[in-house]
């Protein structure tokens, strides 16, 4: 069971219930920075720990690696050019929590995980209990990446009903590291189905 906080924008939250955690999913986009602010201060807000997860994996230009086709049969050769990818990811989430809240919160319990894996799959496995909240960001307009590679917050969100909040980044030009807005507890508990814009 999950309890649902309401955002200044009106719209709900899952928030987690008494021994429970929450996770976020760790990324740079904007959206990314505004979800590791709300997972902060909502784990500040539930006295819950805050687990930050950037999830890796092998052969995405992303995270650091380089597809190339091998003999012309349809191989696929993965090679990294130096660097270690999980410390490349602990770095990125000590680079988003800088950038989103000033640095890693010395008032909040925080776990920096670093899983090799498939982002969205990793996620519904971290937050696998009960009284577990997952939340991720999404950044609206990244239609053909989606449709690639697929898309994170809505794999979690089939996965993990009711459990996943997801949060959308601010309107162009804002800030995505700004202050977040502070929320306040609700009784409703309930899946959340749509993005909360900051």
């Amino acid at each position: 069971m999950t309890v649902m906080l309401a955002s200044s924008a009106g719209q709900e939250q899952a928030a987690p219930v008494a021994g429970g955690r929450v996770i976020v999913g760790v990324d740079d986009s904007p959206g990314g920075l505004s979800a590791l602010r709300w997972a902060v201060e909502l784990a500040r807000s539930a006295d819950a720990p805050l687990v930050a997860v950037r999830a890796w994996a092998l052969g995405l230009p992303r995270h650091g690696g380089l597809r190339r086709h091998g003999d012309g049969r349809g191989h696929v050769v993965l090679s990294f050019a130096g660097g270690e990818p999980r410390q490349a990811a602990a770095r990125l989430v000590r680079q988003a929590f800088r950038a989103a809240v000033g640095g890693v919160p010395g008032d909040v319990d925080v776990t920096i995980e670093t899983p090799e894996g498939n982002p969205g799959p990793v996620l519904t496995q971290f937050a696998s209990g009960s009284c577990d909240v997952l939340v991720v960001g999404t950044t609206p307009g990244h239609g053909l990446k989606r449709a690639v590679h697929g898309s994170v917050s809505a794999y979690c969100s089939a996965h993990l009903p009711g459990q996943v909040s997801v949060i959308a980044a601010g309107p162009p030009g804002q800030n995505p590291a700004g202050p977040a807005p502070a929320s306040t507890r609700a009784n409703r508990p309930g899946p959340v189905t749509r993005a909360v814009r900051w």
